[in-house]
């Protein structure tokens, strides 16, 4: 086999048109020998020879894409020092752009001895390995451009690529559940129905599914197991895996550009799919283990796990730190992926142990002029001590608020004591993000996602029931908020039905009209039902998967009526935060841009706030000096709005405030479907709001007389005809 020298720039593989360079850092290796394998699976060694600051490389003039290779690299085996090199177990390149095959769970993928931990295994795992994949990097993208959506207009659409698409009808069977079923017309317009503007995919860098679940039958869905950070995950492919998944990951994000639609990636640098001290020897452990994972200080045959995996990655390690930068930075420039969400996010600011925000990943994204100008989001918190870290992340990030949900879902269920902070996260949480000069778009709302009930299942059971796990239901979180109305699951009663019908409306109203960036699982605009199971994170079944076949079509509708109403009214996405409490106006004093009222029309008062036992309450937000663009694209200023919140399990009177702030009143919204649209109200007007349900009033404007323009009306003069401002949103009734 030819070689030259090469470059030690960049790391992996990458072929330039002609051949290919391969790179592979190593601190502690003694040799290194890159594996290249033919279709017959037969493999040719070749040992690199040149090395520069620990950075082996090769220039192989013959190696074309689609060649299949992997790594062997020599040196000490002394578990108890943290050292794990191994040549006789074949390793995946960590920087390998694709990946081919699947891992085959048997003692050679272990470099030790089941039941004996203590001994050395040299069972060639060669023929157990997945192979990393030289690609062709070269790619038409026809001018693909970001959509460029500003956080205040996003609506995040968080799914899972064979959920969302394994069971849509509409989708060729073919290619259900993988990349270019995301990119179908049926997909696109179903997010553009609803307001989607941004598609959060769970992970898709390749991750491998644990031994321990394929022996109960189960694999891991979620794919919160990682061992590729370049790699699309290869079995969401339905073109081929010689890099063909490459291509088509590129060009489902260019049909998602072209509908102006974003694309963030659910990324997991926190950990890798090598587990604690027991597990297997894929890559970065038989590389250099102690640069890539944290280990225990006296007794580094242990891993530090901050996560609950077993492993943490190193992020104090400069080499470490460069995967991950190099990573962020190749799905932003050769992917044109949108942002990204980081699992367990705290961990990643763990540079020493306690978690620090001035850590040297976040130094290294706010100084790269790459990955700060793509959305970040961060989960923020991890499962080591002070890992709760929400309202704590530097003023580039925005953070999925779990205050949020909590909050949220305790007011609708009517948990006492809620009321306060209720207000606070409804616009935009300025408790955590305000004090460093954050926006409310830092806060990511959501009332549920991947991780617990879907929207569906947490108004129908009190309790997780997730027997299909395996594990007699002790997985899953047992603090779910929830409240199935008197019935725990499925049931007939049409009184239960249509109160769990509303509440799923008051959630999903809640969600968009508050302050801040919403996000929406998939399948909750449709009342998709894990039934009961609120950690899917192995079930790769119908259990998981969105059944479009039941869907609840007027739900669907509800919830791209709502996503209208958000886009039409910037009241309902400041860019800044209200000024506070409401305060004691003087006669003539403009209105503050925030006003709290009791149900009676009172103001709230400090004392209203702290009683303990509200739950209904009205919001004034005053849109004046808010603008907007109305149907011809031109400015207007927007609209007053009133939010009435009944959580009580009884009806309420609710009494609309005085003239000043709006002579009348149209009600756009009305979860309990009564009310939607019917005659305009006056002020002063008393309205009642059915129990568990919400109102959205908006200031009533006359429509405007259009001009005529026939020829007897130009032979006069006419007045001119103001701008016209759209007419109300329609949202679906009962």
């Amino acid at each position: 086999m030819k070689t030259w020298p090469g470059t030690a720039y960049p790391l992996g593989a990458t072929f330039d048109g002609n051949g290919t360079n391969f790179a592979l850092y190593s601190e502690a290796a003694e040799k290194v020998e890159l594996c290249l394998f033919d279709d017959a699976g037969v493999e040719t060694r070749v040992e690199f020879v040149e090395v520069d600051a620990y950075v082996w490389h090769a220039y192989l003039p013959q190696i074309q894409p689609g060649q299949r290779y992997g790594y062997r690299v020599y040196g000490e085996y002394d578990p108890k020092s943290g050292k794990r090199l191994n040549p006789n177990k074949l390793l995946l390149d960590p920087y390998a752009k694709a990946t081919y095959g699947e891992i085959t769970w048997d003692q050679s993928m272990f470099a030790y001895n089941f039941g004996d931990p203590e001994s050395e295994n040299n069972d060639d795992s060669a023929a157990s390995m997945m192979h990393g994949v030289v690609i062709n990097p070269f790619f038409d993208w026809a001018g693909d451009r970001a959509p460029g959506i500003a956080y205040a207009d996003s609506v995040i659409y968080e799914a899972h690529v064979k959920g969302l698409t394994e069971l849509h009808p509409a989708i060729p069977e073919e290619i259900r559940g993988t990349y270019s079923a995301l990119a179908h017309p049926a997909i696109i317009d179903h997010l553009q129905k609803i307001g989607a503007t941004t598609i959060e995919l769970m992970p898709v860098h390749q991750f491998v599914n644990d031994s321990t679940l394929e022996q109960k039958g189960l694999t891991n869905y979620w794919g919160y197991n990682t061992i590729g950070f370049f790699a699309p995950h290869s079995a969401y492919s339905s073109s081929g895996d010689r890099g063909q998944q490459v291509q088509e990951f590129k060009g489902m994000v260019r049909t998602m550009h072209a509908a102006g639609i974003e694309v963030i990636l659910d990324v997991v640098y926190n950990h890798t799919a090598e587990g604690n001290h027991l597990g297997p020897t894929i890559s970065f452990r038989g590389i250099d283990n102690a640069a890539y994972y944290r280990l225990v200080d006296k007794t580094p045959e242990y891993y530090m796990d901050y996560t609950g995996t077993g492993n943490s990655f190193n992020v104090g390690n400069p080499h470490s730190l460069q995967l991950i930068m190099d990573s962020l930075r190749y799905w932003v420039t050769e992917m044109h992926v949108d942002g990204f969400r980081f699992d367990l996010a705290a961990a990643l600011a763990r540079e020493f142990y306690d978690v620090d925000r001035l850590a040297a990943f976040f130094e290294l994204v706010q100084q790269d002029p790459i990955v700060s100008q793509v959305k970040l989001i961060a989960e923020p918190w991890d499962v080591g001590p002070g890992g709760y870290q929400v309202g704590n992340f530097p003023p580039q990030w925005t953070e999925w608020n779990g205050k949020y949900r909590d909050t949220v879902r305790d007011f609708w269920r009517g948990e006492p004591s809620t009321l306060g902070e209720f207000a606070s996260r409804l616009t935009g949480s300025a408790d955590l993000y305000e004090h460093d000069g954050r926006r409310p778009v830092a806060s990511i709302n959501f009332v549920t996602a991947h991780d617990g009930f879907t929207l569906r299942d947490l108004v129908s059971y009190n309790d997780k029931h997730n027997e299909a796990n395996g594990e007699d239901n002790k997985d899953g979180a047992d603090d779910n908020r929830s409240y199935n109305f008197g019935v725990e699951g499925p049931t007939d009663d049409p009184k239960v039905l249509a109160l769990r019908s509303r509440q799923q409306r008051n959630f999903l109203s809640t969600l968009l009209l508050s302050q801040g960036v919403p996000m929406v699982l998939h399948g909750d605009e449709l009342g998709r039902t894990q039934q009961g199971n609120n950690n899917t994170y192995a079930q790769d079944s119908e259990i998981a998967w969105v059944h479009w076949d039941e869907a609840d079509l007027p739900l669907i509708e509800f919830t791209g009526a709502i996503a209208r109403l958000r886009k039409e009214h910037p009241t309902f996405r400041r860019s800044r935060f209200f000024d506070g409490r409401p305060v004691v106006r003087g006669e003539g004093e403009p209105l503050p841009d925030i006003v709290w009222l009791q149900p009676d029309g009172a103001v709230m008062s400090p004392e209203d706030w702290d009683s303990g036992f509200g739950r209904s309450i009205t919001v004034f937000l005053n849109g004046e000096g808010i603008h907007g663009r109305d149907l011809r694209g031109e400015r207007v200023a927007d609209r007053n709005f009133l939010i009435l919140f009944n959580a009580h399990d009884e009806p309420v009177d609710f009494t609309l405030p005085p003239e000043e702030y709006s002579d009348i009143w149209e009600i756009v919204v009305d979860t309990a479907g009564a009310s939607a649209d019917s005659e305009p109200r006056d002020a002063g007007a008393t309205i009642a709001v059915e129990p568990k349900s919400l109102m959205v009033l908006r200031a009533h404007v006359p429509a405007e007389v259009e001009a005529d323009h026939s020829v007897a009306a130009s032979l006069s003069p006419t007045p001119s005809v103001a701008s016209v401002v759209e007419a109300p949103s329609q949202t679906t009734k009962d």
